[in-house]
């Protein structure tokens, strides 16, 4: 493990603290309302995935989620994937069954493998390596993409007229595809075509969970500009469910480094407990430094948020509150398929929108399991998948993920959801008057 660490603190960083301040900007605007977070990819990536074609895939269906809420919310998207770097998944038990065998979890291709054999579940340091050149490649793909023609406007427009016409709620979509169009046309005719910058190229960040701290450390740098050390692992890192005791070293790495950093927050969360966390991780209560993840479940979101958000602003803290609508809405089939419904994770979309809406507090964003491949991970939405549907391309080894065309279907009622709060707030403010 030490020879592993010390290869890797001499290896080049993968992001900088420039482009870590950025984002801390671009977070400060999403915690005041100015700005929506779009945070996505996979639960845990897979060395084995490694192919341009996967990577340009997810990031494809980021950027028509992106476009599409930028519509829906008429506020600029801030992306951040899970992409070059989520490597490490926390697991509830220490081990698995199969058939009557028992072996160690599965807890990541950055510490073991997913092949259910003894040799395969072996912790192997090395593994940490190929995970940062794996990073390195990944990052190379999403800069190229963000900033050399992939990710014009006119193109991602293309591939939303796309998805309208199979879809089967292609008439509710089909005002927003519009909407869309006349604006690039209008663009276009005011001269901002597609050699502009702002609509060839776009800001791209990447994120995961800082769970496997020896990487975590081995990848934290000084930033010779501020003389502050950062994680250079990823733009913005966060701290999970399990790992977010007070007195942990999970939360004391964190404290330490000066990214954006976010927390996961659970159903359980009481007021005084998020608070105490909060003035760990932002004690100087900057604009930007913490994002709040919550992940509740549909059946607890509108009874076990609002006492967090009313708590948060009562004591004036400045955070972005971001929804994950996927952790606390997985189950199992009766044959023991981990899947998510749609419905359930919409469910838990609308319960966030509507304590904000009752706080006063500004939702700031989505954090979504997803993926750009045509996989069959969870039922529901508009194409009406099924449990029996789910073995046709059943292929995460973690948790189970949105397809490209549930995601994207997902950002679509987002934005008619931010669409119709910002109306209903803009007619409340001139009723007012």
């Amino acid at each position: 493990m030490a020879a592993a660490e010390t290869r890797l603190a001499g290896y080049p960083p993968l992001v900088f603290a420039g482009e870590a301040r950025r984002l801390k900007s671009a977070l400060a605007l999403a915690a005041e309302g100015r700005a929506f977070v779009l945070q996505g990819g996979d639960c845990a990536e897979s060395f084995a995935d490694f192919t341009a074609n996967s990577v340009r895939d997810t990031f494809r269906v980021l950027l028509q989620m992106a476009a599409v809420l930028t519509f829906g919310a008429t506020v600029p998207v801030v992306k951040i994937g899970r992409m070059a770097g989520q490597f490490a998944k926390p697991r509830s038990a220490d081990t698995e069954q199969q058939n009557g065998a028992e072996l160690p979890s599965y807890r990541g291709d950055i510490i073991n493998g997913p092949e259910f054999t003894e040799a395969a579940r072996v912790p192997d340091p090395a593994r940490m390596e190929t995970a940062y050149f794996q990073s390195a490649g990944r990052l190379n793909l999403l800069r190229a993409f963000a900033s050399g023609g992939y990710a014009d406007l006119h193109q991602v427009h293309r591939w939303n007229l796309d998805f309208v016409a199979r879809s089967p709620l292609a008439a509710r979509y089909r005002d927003l595809a519009d909407r869309i169009d006349e604006t690039l046309g209008f663009m276009a005719a005011c001269g901002i075509g597609s050699s502009s910058a702002q609509v060839r190229e776009t800001e791209f960040y990447t994120s995961h969970e800082a769970l496997l701290l020896p990487y975590e450390q081995a990848l934290t740098r000084v930033d010779s500009t501020s003389g502050e050390w950062y994680g250079c692992s990823a733009h913005f890192l966060w701290c999970g469910e399990r790992t977010r005791q007070p007195d942990g070293a999970h939360l004391e790495y964190l404290r330490g480094i000066r990214n954006p950093v976010g927390l996961k927050v659970g159903p359980g969360m009481q007021p005084d407990e998020l608070l105490r966390l909060i003035d760990i991780l932002s004690p100087s209560n900057e604009p930007g430094r913490l994002t709040l993840i919550t992940r509740m479940g549909a059946e607890r979101v509108r009874a076990a948020l609002p006492p967090l958000l009313r708590a948060v602003r009562r004591e004036g803290r400045l955070v972005a509150w971001l929804c994950d609508p996927m952790h606390g809405n997985t189950i199992s089939t009766a044959s023991q398929v981990k899947t998510r419904s749609f419905e359930a994770i919409l469910a838990e979309l609308r319960g966030f929108f509507d304590a904000h809406g009752e706080a006063g507090t500004k939702p700031g964003g989505v954090h979504v399991e997803m993926t750009g491949q045509p996989v069959t991970e969870c039922v529901g939405g508009a194409h009406r998948l099924t449990e029996a549907d789910l073995s046709a391309r059943y292929e995460t080894f973690c948790d189970p993920r949105l397809n490209a065309e549930q995601s994207l279907e997902l950002a679509f009622l987002v934005a008619e959801e931010l669409k119709v709060r910002r109306g209903n707030a803009a007619a409340s403010a001139i009723a007012a008057q």
